[in-house]
C-alpha cells in the first residue's frame, strides 16, 4: 500500500542562518516517524524510511511532494539504499529481513535472514555488482545479499557484542565496517570472506560511522571520546582529532564529498553542529548549528555529488539538506 502527501505551505522549507555551509530542512508530514538513512535515485528524489512509522518513502524537492509505501507493521525499517535499477532496498531492523520495494508498483519481496541470531540487519550498501553487503549489530555480523539468487551469507565478528555498525565500500568493492561495541575496524574479502580487523589505540573508543577518501584511507568518529579519527589500512597507523565541542560532542553521521572533506554531525550539543574537515590540510573548516529545528540525532547521511550536498533526516522529523559545496 502506498500513500501520496503533498507538503502545504506550512510545511515549505525553511532555510537556516549560515553559519559556512547553507543548511535546509523540510518537516516530514508524518509526525513521529524518525525519518532517516537517505540515498537519491536517479531522478533527484530523495528515499529515507521512517523507523518509528513503518514505511519507505521519497521526498520531490522542487515539488515539496512526499510519497509513503507502507511496510508491515513491526519492521522498523533502518535505511535504504537505492540500486541502478532503480529499485528500493530496506533493512527490516526488528523483522530479521531485507526488503525489495518496486517504486512503480509498491511490490515488496522480501529475503529472511537464514540464522535467527541475524535478528535486526542494520546499514546497506550496494557494491557494483548490484549485490548488497549490510551490517547486522545485534547479531554481531556482517551479511552479503545475493540479489540474483536470494542467498544470504553471514559472517561472524571474532569478538562477542562487537556491533558491526555503519559500512561503506571501497573501490574495489570490498565492505569496511566500524565495530560500535568495540575500538575496532573491520574489512571482508568479498571473494573469501575472511574478515581482517584493525584495533584503534584508546580502549574507550567506540567508533560509530566511517568514511573513505580517495587515498584509501578510513575516517571514522569515536562517538565515546569525541573523536575524528583517520586509519591508514597499509600500516595501521592511526591519527586522531578532538572533535571542537569536545569530549561530549557524541559525532555520530558521517559524509565525504568529491573534495574528499570529511563531513559529519556532533550529536552532543543542543543544536547538532554539522562539521566539516579537509582532510588535505587536517584541519576543521566548517560548524554549523543545524536550526531552526535543532536535528535532535542525526544518524546517517549521504552525498549527492552532482548537486554537491549532504542529506540527512533528524529525530526531530525533519528531512535535512547541508550544501556543501558552498564552501570553496
Amino acid at each position: 500500500m502506498l500513500t501520496l502527501s503533498l507538503l502545504a505551505a506550512a510545511l515549505a522549507p525553511v532555510a537556516t542562518p549560515a553559519d559556512t555551509i547553507p543548511i535546509t530542512e523540510w518537516p516530514v508530514p508524518w509526525e513521529n516517524t524518525r525519518p532517516r538513512d537517505p540515498d537519491l535515485d536517479a531522478q533527484g528524489r530523495v528515499w529515507f524510511v521512517g523507523q518509528a512509522g513503518n514505511y519507505v518513502a521519497y521526498f520531490v524537492p522542487a515539488s515539496g511532494e512526499f510519497r509513503r509505501y507502507e511496510l508491515d507493521e513491526g519492521v522498523y525499517p533502518h535505511n535504504v539504499v537505492i540500486d541502478a535499477q532503480g529499485m528500493a532496498w530496506y533493512a527490516g531492523n526488528r523483522a530479521a529481513h531485507i526488503g525489495r520495494l518496486d517504486p512503480a508498483t509498491g511490490a515488496i519481496v522480501k529475503y529472511p535472514m537464514p540464522d535467527p541470531e541475524a535478528r535486526d540487519p542494520h546499514t546497506l550498501v550496494v557494491a557494483s555488482d548490484g549485490n548488497l553487503w549490510f551490517t547486522v549489530q545485534g547479531g554481531n555480523m556482517v551479511g552479503h545479499l545475493n540479489v540474483t539468487t536470494g542467498q544470504v551469507r553471514l559472517v561472524r565478528m571474532t569478538r562477542t557484542n562487537a556491533r558491526p555498525y555503519g559500512i561503506v565500500l571501497d573501490r574495489q568493492d570490498r565492505p569496511w565496517f566500524v565495530q560500535f561495541g568495540t575500538n575496532r575496524v573491520g574489512t571482508i574479502d568479498p571473494a573469501t570472506f575472511t574478515v581482517r580487523e584493525y584495533d584503534l589505540p584508546a580502549d574507550r573508543t567506540r567508533p560509530r560511522r566511517l568514511v573513505l577518501t580517495s587515498d584509501g584511507m578510513v575516517w571514522y568518529v569515536d562517538y565515546t571520546r569525541g573523536f575524528l579519527g583517520r586509519l591508514d589500512p597499509r600500516t595501521g597507523a592511526v591519527r586522531e582529532w578532538a572533535s571542537p565541542s569536545g569530549a561530549t560532542s557524541l559525532p555520530y553521521a558521517m559524509a565525504v564529498d568529491d573534495r574528499d572533506r570529511v563531513w559529519y554531525v556532533e550529536s552532543g550539543p543542543k543544536p547538532n553542529r554539522f562539521v566539516g574537515f579537509d582532510t588535505q590540510n587536517g584541519a576543521f573548516v566548517s560548524n554549523t548549528p543545524i536550526l531552526p529545528s535543532g536535528a535532535g540525532t542525526v544518524r546517517h547521511m549521504v552525498y549527492h555529488a552532482p548537486t554537491r550536498t549532504i542529506w540527512f533526516g533528524t529525530d526531530t522529523n525533519q528531512l535535512g539538506r547541508a550544501d556543501v559545496g558552498a564552501l570553496p
